[in-house]
């Protein structure tokens, strides 16, 4: 089993990169099928993507009827006034992917004459590289130092988590892999 300790740290870090990296993932604007279109209320697309992280690498989506509509990426201010003239981009494939190439915002607004003003418009903001990749996990906290073994030669009980969860946090992916972790490398240092 001695010859096992080295691959321990290596074992860790491959787990760590693996499980906190994240791949690009494809976004349905709206959230559903055939969002891009009039909403009920004029704000709703800009609730959405109020709701969401974009990171560099993601794809937006947006699914309507291509003899009845379009997407216009436009400037700010085109966005504003819903300035269809002079886009920065014209799609119109009734199945459109956009690859969010850079962080900060894109405005997209509806071809159609009237359905900008109509609440048909959106502004994605994408995070900066410095956010990461890694979603819905908390920050990772270093590994714990290896227990020290205590009178007698016994070690401490390490936490283990219950079917109630007691003893972690709930939801904790990054947590859970930590105390893996760390259960490992104090397994290495005592063998």
């Amino acid at each position: 089993m001695a010859s096992l300790k080295p691959l321990v740290p290596c074992l860790a870090l491959v787990i760590l990169f693996f499980g906190f990296s994240s791949e690009a993932r494809e976004l349905l604007v709206g959230g559903q099928e055939n969002s891009w279109k009039v909403p009920p209320s004029p704000d709703d697309l800009n609730k959405w993507s109020g709701k969401m992280r974009f990171l560099i690498g993601d794809t937006l989506v947006l699914k309507y009827d291509p003899k009845t509509d379009s997407v216009l990426q436009v400037t700010e201010e085109d966005y504003i006034i819903c300035n269809t003239s002079n886009p920065i981009k014209s799609y119109n494939d009734g199945n459109t992917k956009i690859p969010l190439d850079r962080s900060g915002p894109f405005y997209f607004i509806s071809g159609t004459e009237g359905n900008c003003e109509k609440g048909q418009k959106v502004v994605v903001t994408v995070l900066s590289p410095k956010h990461g990749r890694v979603r819905a996990h908390p920050p990772v906290a270093s590994p714990a130092p290896a227990p020290s073994p205590v009178e007698g030669g016994n070690f401490p009980q390490a936490l283990v988590p219950t079917a109630g969860g007691h003893g972690l946090p709930s939801g904790g992916g990054a947590v859970g892999v930590a105390v893996v972790l760390g259960s490992l490398v104090g397994l290495a240092l005592v063998m």
